[in-house]
């Protein structure tokens, strides 16, 4: 596992992420002490289940229209009226 210090690190940052991207893990040095670890992320799940919130919003308020909205609400409240 590669290593660089913090002032390559400020320097060449671009060239550091290049490493990253392409999948290698680098340790951050400060004072040649190991500060951080960089790592590339995880692919992500393909069969993550992502909420359907336009659902959730139906089923809690059914196809009612509010009257008045959430910045109307607050105008209010703070006295900006």
């Amino acid at each position: 596992m590669k290593s660089v210090n913090i002032r390559s690190l400020k320097h060449d940052t671009g060239q550091v992420l290049r490493r990253v991207g392409l999948g290698e893990s680098i340790i951050i040095r400060r004072r040649n002490q190991p500060l951080a670890l960089l790592k590339p992320l995880e692919p992500a799940d393909e069969n993550a289940v992502v909420p359907d919130f336009r659902q959730r919003l139906h089923d809690v308020y059914g196809d009612a229209e509010l009257k008045t909205t959430a910045t109307d609400v607050l105008s209010e409240e703070r006295g900006d009226r």
